[in-house]
């Protein structure tokens, strides 16, 4: 994770976790070009020269910011992952719960997510996403690789093909989730995150179990 320098390390943690959640709003609200350093301060109440000892200037600011939040997102999916009394689909919908928990705790980090996806111009925007799918892909390849060493996954599975897939159904869901919008008028009404979450599951146990 990208480092802050010492003068912000050093806040106190209340201090820093403000700093961090004024600039998640101001990246969620206006986007990366259009984010302004001096709303940040104004809401803050601290000099606009005081962000810039933190860190630097506004990238270095969004860079440590992008850090911190894909560290706090990857936390829960460590603890599914290393979960020895789960098999490969209980740690998938554990996994499909985990990330909607924290899009629901976190959506200004989320909000933030979209825009970079969807918008071209983004800075570092390949950089950026790539880490986040490189984090994704070596996660779910474990899971996968598990399933099929304990015979819970058929043993003829692509490894690299079926961590594709498994990526963009969980991202796809994920959009959903935050985003209702995009699946009005197919998605039947009523459902809850776990009701979802188990759905999605027992459709992909269906094709990946030994048993299917």
């Amino acid at each position: 994770m990208p480092q802050a320098r010492k003068t912000f390390e050093n806040l106190p943690n209340e201090k820093r976790e403000r700093v961090l959640a004024e600039a998640t709003r101001e990246f969620a609200d206006h986007g990366y070009h259009q984010a302004s350093v001096n709303r940040i301060v104004g809401r803050l109440g601290i000099a606009k020269g005081s962000l810039f000892k933190y860190f630097g200037n506004k990238e270095k600011l969004f860079e440590y910011l992008f850090g911190h939040a894909v560290s706090q997102f990857k936390k829960p999916l460590k603890e599914i992952r290393d979960t020895s009394d789960c098999n490969f689909f209980e740690r998938i919908e554990k996994s499909f719960l985990a990330s909607g928990a924290f899009i629901d705790a976190h959506p200004y980090i989320y909000r933030i997510y979209l825009k970079m996806l969807f918008q071209e111009n983004f800075p570092l925007r390949e950089k950026f996403l790539g880490e986040i799918r490189k984090a994704h892909a070596k996660y779910l390849r474990q899971l996968v690789m598990d399933g099929v060493k304990t015979g819970q996954l058929r043993d003829d599975l692509d490894i690299e093909t079926t961590v594709f897939n498994l990526h963009s159904v969980l991202d796809r869901f994920l959009q959903s989730h935050a985003v209702p919008s995009l699946d009005a008028g197919i998605e039947p009404a009523g459902l809850t995150l776990e009701t979802k979450a188990r759905a999605v599951t027992d459709l992909l146990r269906n094709g990946l179990s030994t048993s299917s």
